[in-house]
C-alpha cells in the first residue's frame, strides 16, 4: 500500500486582534498572512468568537481565516478553543473541566503556552502555565510557543533587541523541557502538538494606526508554523475546507516547522505494514512483525527518529527507514544548519505504535 496521500497547508495558529487584545484588525492580519504566504490563519482571541460573528469567518483572497477563542482564565490554564458555536464560561473550571466544557460544546483545543514559567527580565511576563498536564481530558498542546517560549530565553536587554530585530537568528532550538514533557505524556495518551505564535503586533495603536510595531504580524507569521496534511485538497468551500483542516489538527496529523529556515513542503512521514496498511501521523497500529517507519525530506538535513523520547536512528540526508519492531511513540525531528547556527526545523507528530 502506498504511504497516504495527503495535502499539505502552512498555518499560523494563536493570534490576537482587536477584537481583544491585538493591535490590527482582521483586515490587517489577513494581509499581513498573505504577504507571509500563510494558507490558513487561526484566529484566537481572548474570551470571544466576536470575528466570526461579524462575518469575517471564511476566505480572504487565498487565505482562509477560521476563528476560534483563547479560553483566557486570570492567572492560567488558558486553552485554544475551536469547532464552538459560542464562547465557553470558565469561571470557576479547573483545567480538566475546560477541556470536557469545549468537548461537550461540539469543539476541541490545546493548552495555550503550558510550559510557560515566565520571564527573569520582563515583570509583566508573568509565567502563564496549564495547570494539569496529567489529565485525561487534555487531548492537545501548544509545543512550542514563538512569542512566550522564545521570549523566556531573553536574559537581557541585549537578548530583547536580538529577538525583535531577527528573531529568525535567536531562536535556534525548540525548547527541550517542553519537548520531554510531551514524550512523557505521549507514552500514557495521544496528545496532539502544534506551534502557536501568540502574535498581538506588539506596539503603540494611534488613530486606528499602529506607527510603532516591535514585532508585526507578517514577521510572526513567516516563522514557526503549524503544517496541516489534509486527506482532499481545501476547495474553496468553508464548511469542506473548515472540517479538513480541524480534523488534521485534532488528529494530529500535521507538523512543527520554522518555515523562515526553508520551506518543508515535500515533508512526509508515515508507517507501512507491506500491502496491508499505513499510518499517518496521529494514528496509532499494533505493534507486528513487518511495521516500517519512513520519513522524507525535501533537502537534506539532521533527520532523526525519536523513540519515547530517545532519538534511536540518525542520519544526514534526505530519507530515512526503520524496522519499527518495539512498542512506542515514534516520532522525526529535522534540523538544519542556517547562519552559522544548527537549528529546529521539523518537529513531527507521533505515529502511536502500542
Amino acid at each position: 500500500m502506498p504511504r497516504p496521500e495527503l495535502h499539505d497547508y502552512a498555518c499560523v495558529i494563536h493570534l490576537h486582534s482587536t477584537h481583544s487584545d491585538g493591535t490590527g484588525t482582521v483586515r490587517q492580519i489577513m494581509r499581513a498572512a498573505r504577504r507571509a504566504h500563510a494558507d490558513v490563519v487561526l484566529l484566537t482571541d481572548h474570551d470571544t468568537l466576536a470575528a466570526r460573528d461579524a462575518g469575517d469567518e471564511g476566505y480572504h483572497r487565498s487565505v482562509l481565516l477560521l476563528v476560534g477563542e483563547e479560553v483566557s482564565p486570570r492567572g492560567g490554564n488558558h486553552y485554544l478553543a475551536f469547532g464552538t458555536d459560542g464562547p465557553i464560561d470558565h469561571a470557576g473550571l479547573s483545567p480538566a473541566e475546560i477541556c470536557q466544557a469545549v468537548e461537550q460544546a461540539g469543539g476541541f483545543g490545546f493548552a495555550a503556552h503550558p510550559f510557560s514559567r515566565g520571564s527573569e527580565l520582563f515583570e509583566r511576563a508573568r509565567a502563564m502555565p496549564w495547570g494539569d498536564l496529567d489529565t485525561a481530558a487534555l487531548k492537545g498542546i501548544e509545543l512550542w510557543s514563538f512569542v512566550n517560549d522564545n521570549g523566556e530565553q531573553i536574559r537581557s536587554r541585549r537578548d530583547a533587541v536580538r529577538f525583535l530585530r531577527r528573531p529568525g537568528r535567536f531562536v535556534k532550538l525548540a525548547p527541550e523541557r517542553n519537548l520531554a514533557e510531551w514524550d512523557r505524556m505521549c507514552q500514557e495518551r495521544r496528545v496532539a502538538a502544534i506551534a502557536g505564535i501568540d502574535a498581538h503586533q506588539v506596539g503603540l495603536r494611534i488613530l486606528g494606526r499602529v506607527p510603532l510595531r516591535l514585532m508585526s504580524y507578517r514577521r510572526s507569521f513567516s516563522h514557526l508554523r503549524t503544517h496541516v496534511m489534509c486527506r482532499s485538497p481545501l476547495s474553496g468551500d468553508l464548511e469542506h475546507d473548515r472540517a479538513q483542516v480541524c480534523d488534521a489538527l485534532r488528529e494530529g496529523r500535521s507538523y512543527l516547522s520554522m518555515d523562515s529556515i526553508h520551506p518543508p513542503a515535500g515533508f512526509a512521514f508515515w508507517a507501512e505494514h507491506g500491502r496491508d496498511a499505513t499510518l499517518a501521523m496521529g494514528a496509532d497500529g499494533p505493534v507486528a512483525p513487518g511495521w516500517e517507519i519512513h520519513a522524507r525530506l525535501p533537502i537534506p538535513a539532521r533527520l532523526q527518529l525519536v523513540r519515547n523520547g530517545v532519538v534511536i536512528s540518525e542520519i544526514e540526508g534526505t530519507g530515512l527507514h526503520h524496522h519499527a519492531d518495539e512498542p512506542g511513540v515514534y516520532r522525526v525531528e529535522a534540523r538544519l544548519q542556517h547562519r552559522g547556527a544548527e537549528r529546529t526545523w521539523i518537529l513531527s507528530n507521533p505515529i502511536y505504535m502500542r
